[in-house]
């Protein structure tokens, strides 16, 4: 995967989140739901990144 492949992943991933967070804003009954998804694409946005990052230091999971 390239780059960019990885970048518009967590673009995508933070968008995700980004409208779980505004949903939250407007369903109050739903507001831990939607705020415990919205942490849940932040984390998935999160490891796409360092996952990426640590293949371009030669990390493979396995040093910790």
């Amino acid at each position: 995967m390239t780059g960019l492949d990885v970048m518009e992943n967590v673009r995508h991933y933070r968008a995700i989140a980004s409208l779980c967070r505004q949903a939250a804003t407007f369903r109050p009954v739903q507001r831990i739901s939607l705020l415990t998804q919205a942490g849940e694409w932040e984390q998935r946005a999160l490891v796409e990144l360092e996952g990426y990052l640590g293949t371009l230091n030669g990390y493979h999971g396995s040093e910790m």
